[in-house]
Protein backbone atom coordinates (compact mmCIF):
# COMPACT_ATOMS: atom_id res chain seq x y z
CA UNK A 1 0.00 0.00 0.00
CA UNK A 2 1.43 3.99 -0.44
CA UNK A 3 1.60 5.82 1.69
CA UNK A 4 1.20 9.58 1.54
CA UNK A 5 0.96 12.67 3.83
CA UNK A 6 -1.49 15.15 2.37
CA UNK A 7 -5.05 12.94 2.86
CA UNK A 8 -4.81 12.93 7.08
CA UNK A 9 -3.44 16.39 6.80
CA UNK A 10 -5.26 18.19 4.51
CA UNK A 11 -8.22 16.24 5.89
CA UNK A 12 -7.82 16.97 9.38
CA UNK A 13 -7.26 20.40 9.14
CA UNK A 14 -10.93 20.53 7.03
CA UNK A 15 -12.60 18.37 9.75
CA UNK A 16 -11.41 21.15 12.17
CA UNK A 17 -12.73 23.46 10.63
CA UNK A 18 -16.17 22.03 9.61
CA UNK A 19 -16.29 20.80 13.62
CA UNK A 20 -15.67 24.74 14.71
CA UNK A 21 -18.68 26.48 12.35
CA UNK A 22 -20.56 23.23 13.33
CA UNK A 23 -20.32 23.81 17.04
CA UNK A 24 -20.66 27.57 16.55
CA UNK A 25 -23.96 26.89 14.38
CA UNK A 26 -24.98 24.27 16.94
CA UNK A 27 -24.92 27.31 19.98
CA UNK A 28 -26.67 29.22 18.09
CA UNK A 29 -29.32 26.77 17.72
CA UNK A 30 -29.79 26.33 21.47
CA UNK A 31 -28.78 30.22 22.53
CA UNK A 32 -32.00 31.29 19.77
CA UNK A 33 -29.51 32.73 17.44
CA UNK A 34 -29.29 35.60 19.46
CA UNK A 35 -25.64 36.68 18.18
CA UNK A 36 -25.64 34.81 14.80
CA UNK A 37 -23.33 37.27 12.84
CA UNK A 38 -24.72 37.28 9.43
CA UNK A 39 -27.00 39.77 8.04
CA UNK A 40 -30.39 39.17 7.95
CA UNK A 41 -31.96 42.17 5.87
CA UNK A 42 -34.35 40.09 4.08
CA UNK A 43 -32.20 39.28 1.08
CA UNK A 44 -30.31 36.31 -0.15
CA UNK A 45 -28.09 36.24 2.28
CA UNK A 46 -30.18 35.84 5.76
CA UNK A 47 -28.66 33.18 8.01
CA UNK A 48 -31.18 33.59 10.53
CA UNK A 49 -33.92 32.90 7.43
CA UNK A 50 -31.93 29.84 7.29
CA UNK A 51 -31.27 28.56 10.72
CA UNK A 52 -34.69 28.87 12.03
CA UNK A 53 -36.37 27.21 9.32
CA UNK A 54 -37.77 23.66 9.54
CA UNK A 55 -35.43 22.51 7.10
CA UNK A 56 -33.27 22.67 10.22
CA UNK A 57 -33.66 19.73 11.80
CA UNK A 58 -33.30 16.27 10.17
CA UNK A 59 -35.57 13.70 12.11
CA UNK A 60 -35.79 16.08 14.92
CA UNK A 61 -31.67 16.69 15.57
CA UNK A 62 -30.69 19.89 14.59
CA UNK A 63 -28.51 19.86 11.54
CA UNK A 64 -25.81 21.45 13.27
CA UNK A 65 -25.44 18.88 16.18
CA UNK A 66 -25.64 16.43 12.67
CA UNK A 67 -22.64 18.70 11.34
CA UNK A 68 -20.47 17.90 14.87
CA UNK A 69 -21.46 14.34 14.29
CA UNK A 70 -20.24 14.14 10.78
CA UNK A 71 -16.80 16.12 11.06
CA UNK A 72 -15.96 13.87 14.63
CA UNK A 73 -16.88 10.68 12.79
CA UNK A 74 -14.62 12.44 9.98
CA UNK A 75 -11.89 13.09 11.51
CA UNK A 76 -11.60 9.54 12.85
CA UNK A 77 -11.21 8.54 9.16
CA UNK A 78 -8.82 11.44 8.54
CA UNK A 79 -6.81 9.70 11.12
CA UNK A 80 -3.10 9.09 9.80
CA UNK A 81 -3.54 5.45 11.31
CA UNK A 82 -6.86 5.31 9.37
CA UNK A 83 -5.19 6.38 6.24
CA UNK A 84 -2.29 4.23 6.85
CA UNK A 85 -4.63 1.35 7.63
CA UNK A 86 -4.42 -1.36 4.54
CA UNK A 87 -8.12 -2.70 5.92
CA UNK A 88 -10.75 -2.24 3.08
CA UNK A 89 -13.48 -2.05 5.73
CA UNK A 90 -11.87 1.42 6.95
CA UNK A 91 -11.42 2.46 3.24
CA UNK A 92 -14.96 1.90 2.48
CA UNK A 93 -16.24 3.54 5.51
CA UNK A 94 -14.53 6.31 4.84
CA UNK A 95 -15.98 6.71 1.71
CA UNK A 96 -19.25 5.87 2.48
CA UNK A 97 -19.49 8.24 5.20
CA UNK A 98 -17.84 11.44 3.01
CA UNK A 99 -20.61 10.49 0.23
CA UNK A 100 -23.31 10.57 3.11
CA UNK A 101 -22.01 13.85 4.33
CA UNK A 102 -21.49 15.61 0.95
CA UNK A 103 -25.40 14.17 -0.28
CA UNK A 104 -26.77 15.67 3.05
CA UNK A 105 -25.12 19.11 2.14
CA UNK A 106 -26.01 18.96 -1.39
CA UNK A 107 -30.03 18.51 0.35
CA UNK A 108 -29.28 21.55 2.21
CA UNK A 109 -27.96 23.60 -0.42
CA UNK A 110 -31.20 22.57 -2.05
CA UNK A 111 -32.97 23.85 0.65
CA UNK A 112 -31.80 26.84 1.15
CA UNK A 113 -32.05 27.90 -2.90
CA UNK A 114 -35.56 26.68 -3.91
CA UNK A 115 -37.44 26.17 -0.73
CA UNK A 116 -36.01 29.23 1.69
CA UNK A 117 -34.88 31.77 -1.19
CA UNK A 118 -32.12 32.28 1.14
CA UNK A 119 -28.65 31.73 1.77
CA UNK A 120 -26.45 31.15 5.26
CA UNK A 121 -22.78 32.22 5.07
CA UNK A 122 -22.26 29.87 7.68
CA UNK A 123 -23.74 26.73 6.66
CA UNK A 124 -22.21 27.66 3.25
CA UNK A 125 -18.55 27.65 4.72
CA UNK A 126 -19.60 24.35 6.07
CA UNK A 127 -21.08 22.65 2.80
CA UNK A 128 -18.30 24.02 0.96
CA UNK A 129 -15.88 22.22 3.94
CA UNK A 130 -17.75 18.77 2.70
CA UNK A 131 -17.30 18.98 -0.69
CA UNK A 132 -13.33 19.86 -0.06
CA UNK A 133 -13.07 17.11 2.29
CA UNK A 134 -15.29 14.69 -0.28
CA UNK A 135 -12.63 15.89 -2.74
CA UNK A 136 -9.73 15.09 -0.68
CA UNK A 137 -11.05 11.86 0.50
CA UNK A 138 -12.04 10.50 -3.12
CA UNK A 139 -8.10 11.75 -4.52
CA UNK A 140 -6.78 10.25 -1.23
CA UNK A 141 -7.71 6.87 -1.43
CA UNK A 142 -7.01 6.96 -5.40
CA UNK A 143 -3.44 8.12 -3.98
CA UNK A 144 -3.14 5.39 -1.38
CA UNK A 145 -4.89 2.67 -3.39
CA UNK A 146 -2.71 -0.70 -2.92
CA UNK A 147 -0.19 -1.38 -5.64
CA UNK A 148 -0.68 -3.89 -8.19
CA UNK A 149 1.92 -6.23 -6.15
CA UNK A 150 0.15 -5.35 -3.05
CA UNK A 151 -3.40 -7.58 -4.58
CA UNK A 152 -2.02 -10.62 -3.20
CA UNK A 153 -0.96 -9.73 0.50
CA UNK A 154 -5.21 -8.52 0.61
Amino acid sequence: MRRVWWPPAIGLVLCALGFGVSGYLTYEHYTGSKSLSCPATGGIVNCLKVTTSIYDNIHGVPVAVLGLVFFAVMSVFQSPPAWNSGRREIRVARLVWCVFGIATALKLVYDELFKLDAICLWCTSVHVLSLLLFITTVFGTVATAPLPDDFDEI
